[in-house]
């Protein structure tokens, strides 16, 4: 019971870091309209997140100290994590948040590839259903009738991003981090990421901020929800269910997009976009769903059994051989 327990807990924290994560365009893309660069929008998500992180930490009555073989680990996590925003960050200023979102749903193919060629994990025929599905369901939300062409820098990006989210969600589960406290973990992953921006911003001397007081609360929400609660839910599910189904459930990461199109910019979904969406809950619902589903299906087959073949030389055919 325990163990399902700990599994409903995994799923459910995997559906709220992909709805959160879905928010990113929402808020970043009114900040890069008022002149805001992709590394300054990035320092101050990850920036802001921080003493968020901290509070949290503190109130559980937690320490922040991490043993000396934990460190090279958390610095290369908040390094991927910090190239997976960048480069996707990036992607928007050359191609659509829509597009790019699509595109960047690769990951749990990654993410399957590398748990099967490096660690052995076998590649179920479920699971590869389920990457089919979402796949499938994410190219076709994607509305490509302005008849613009992929951008190549645009794709390699988003690409680049990708791998890096892929290789992240795959470390966290792999690395000496899988028993180490799940805010602890996401406080440094931050704080070794602001560092790659901190020294971009340095060097390139293009800090920017937002062009209107309101536009700071884009940034709090962006350290909040795709930061902060996405990347802990991220963290939790990974450790509770494995690396593999945390990325399937990414797949709801546009659907949050759609959702937010429709109720906040009156959007109207076409009949390609629902069939979309049809195919995505099918393959989180196959994912939550897990191995309750094969022990429907062994049971729904042992109402059936199998009748013995007879044989030529049976005894049965013998007997009416003989009678004959």
């Amino acid at each position: 019971m325990a163990k399902l327990n700990d599994k409903a807990k995994g799923y459910t924290l995997g559906i709220i870091a992909a709805m959160t994560y879905g928010m990113n365009p929402l808020f970043a893309l009114p900040l890069y309209k008022s002149g805001m660069n992709p590394d300054s929008v990035l320092f101050f998500r990850y920036l802001l997140a921080l003493p968020i992180l901290g509070i949290m930490i503190k109130s559980r009555g937690r320490d922040f100290k991490v043993k000396r073989r934990e460190i090279f680990p958390l610095i290369a996590m908040g390094l991927l994590m910090a190239v997976s925003s960048l480069t996707l960050f990036k992607s928007y200023n050359y191609m659509g948040a829509g597009i790019a979102s699509t595109l960047l749903f690769v990951y749990p193919i990654l993410v399957a590839l590398i748990m099967s060629l490096v660690f052995k994990e076998r590649l179920t025929i479920q699971t590869a259903l389920c990457i089919l599905l979402a796949v499938g369901g994410i190219a076709m939300l994607y509305n490509g009738s302005d008849g613009g062409s992929l951008s190549l820098t645009g794709t390699l990006l988003v690409f680049a991003s990708a791998l890096s989210y892929a290789i992240y969600i795959v470390g966290i589960n792999q690395t000496s981090l899988k028993n180490v406290a799940t805010l602890k973990v996401t406080f440094y992953v931050l704080l070794f990421g602001v560092a790659l921006f901190i020294f971009r911003l340095y060097t390139d001397k293009s800090l920017t901020l937002p062009g209107e007081w309101y536009l700071w609360g884009n940034l709090l929400a962006l350290a909040i929800f795709p930061t902060a609660i996405s990347f802990i839910c991220t963290t939790s599910a990974i450790q509770y269910v494995g690396s593999t189904p945390t990325a399937i459930l990414g797949a709801l990461e546009p659907v949050t997009a759609i959702a937010f199109g429709i109720t906040v910019f009156g959007e109207r979904l076409t009949c390609r976009e629902w069939c979309g969406l049809a195919l995505i809950i099918t393959a989180v619902t196959l994912v939550v769903a897990g191995s309750n589903i094969t022990h429907v299906l062994v049971r729904f087959r042992k109402m059936f059994p199998r009748l013995p073949l007879k044989k030529a030389g049976s005894p049965f055919i013998r007997r009416k051989t003989h009678g004959q």
